[in-house]
């Protein structure tokens, strides 16, 4: 395309809100605009004078702003990355783009500290029609409705269960659910509906968290402890999806992911891999029948070779997410992973600590509890 074709075609106006020194700018929400032609980033706000302007030249701009208000008063950005990964201000950044007229967010995960946040931004999205998407990149993985068909088409026969683990590196725990983990539940409730029920514990050296251990988390996520979580959720399909993670719990990273088991197979999905899933045909229970190798399915389907080149790099970089939240302001329909799924996957996460304040009691969602359950143990 030609520079002149290029600037007669509408171009959508971006701007950034990192902050430097409590959660950056996420994984590259910055940057990610710059690879798009139909995108120009205007302003960046930065509450950190360095990082405010190491991000005027990275973004190739002239000046920055140190509060975001004002930033979005004066320069009307159609379109907001939210990049900081200390979530205790995503829900005051986010009101703040829907009060300013913003058409639509990208925001970093997780969603925000607790449902009541959650509901906040919800309602706002619904009342000004603002369109705000989670960069829970795997769940904008164009192989994943291939993957979702090939279970429904019964590929690997009655589904039987659906287990998921976290990174399980030095934040293995209750930090492992909150920052990794919800990559992992956001996945689970779109192969498997809802989830309606949570059974669950948390634990720190072996026993069972208390109130005494519980201390403000990392990341901005307020009260939170443990260096094990154990989760078991009924979703809507009546597939049962268990969640586990534990503190430098063998090789890093090599469980994090999710396993949906089939009386025929399994499909294995590894967050952040590329291809995204496997498929091992074959009864899991039969470990002497003979053995079965693992196939990739991907966007054309099982064992068939990637069509979409460079995807891996697509879906890291979160080209496809942002062009997915472009096209979902322009022509009105939902993001992939928008505001209302981003509260069923924080729905999930509360609901561990709910479960185990109750004794680990079965709790249904959505939950009455719309406040960090730790801070009424």
């Amino acid at each position: 395309m030609t520079a002149s074709a290029l600037s007669a075609e509408k171009r959508w106006r971006i701007g950034v809100i990192g902050h430097t020194g409590r959660g950056n700018y996420g994984h590259g929400l910055d940057t990610l605009w710059l690879r798009l032609p139909e995108t120009q980033i205007v302003a960046v706000a930065d509450a950190d004078e360095t990082g405010r302007a190491a991000a005027v030249k990275r973004l190739g701009l002239t000046q920055g702003y140190a509060d975001y208000h004002r930033m979005l008063r004066e320069t009307r950005p159609e379109i907001v990355a939210i990049g900081p990964r200390h979530i205790d201000q995503h829900r005051d950044m986010a009101l703040a783009c829907a009060e300013a007229g913003v058409r639509g967010i990208y925001m970093e995960k997780p969603f925000c500290r607790t449902l009541e946040e959650a509901d906040e931004i919800v309602r706002a999205c619904e009342k000004t029609g603002m369109k705000l998407a989670l960069a829970h990149r795997n769940r904008q993985h164009p192989a994943l409705p291939t993957v979702a068909k090939w279970i429904h088409d019964g590929l690997i026969g009655r589904v039987l269960e659906m287990r998921g683990r976290g990174k399980e590196d030095k934040r293995g725990g209750a930090l492992d659910l909150w920052v990794l983990g919800s990559h992992v539940l956001n996945i689970a409730t779109y192969l498997g509906g809802t989830a309606m029920t949570c059974t669950a514990e948390v634990r720190l050296n072996g026993q069972r968290l208390t109130r005494a251990q519980v201390k403000e988390g990392e990341e901005g996520i307020g009260l939170l402890a443990g260096d094990e979580v154990h989760a078991r959720y009924r979703l809507a399909s009546g597939i049962t999806f268990s969640f586990d993670s534990m503190k430098e719990a063998g090789v890093s990273e090599a469980g994090f992911g999710l396993q949906v088991i089939g009386t025929q197979g399994i499909i294995d999905l590894r967050m952040d891999q590329e291809p995204l899933a496997h498929l091992r045909p074959g009864n899991p229970f039969q470990p002497k029948a003979p053995s079965q190798t693992w196939v990739a399915i991907t966007t054309a389907g099982v064992g068939k070779a990637e069509p979409i080149s460079d995807l891996g790099r697509k879906v890291s970089s979160h080209e496809i997410a942002a062009k997915d939240l472009l096209s979902a302001v322009k022509q009105g329909h939902a993001p992939l992973c928008d505001a209302v799924q981003g509260r069923e996957t924080m729905e999930m996460i509360s609901a561990v600590f709910e479960s185990h304040r109750l004794g680990s009691a079965e709790v249904m969602l959505p939950l009455k509890t719309r406040v960090n359950p730790l801070t009424l143990l």
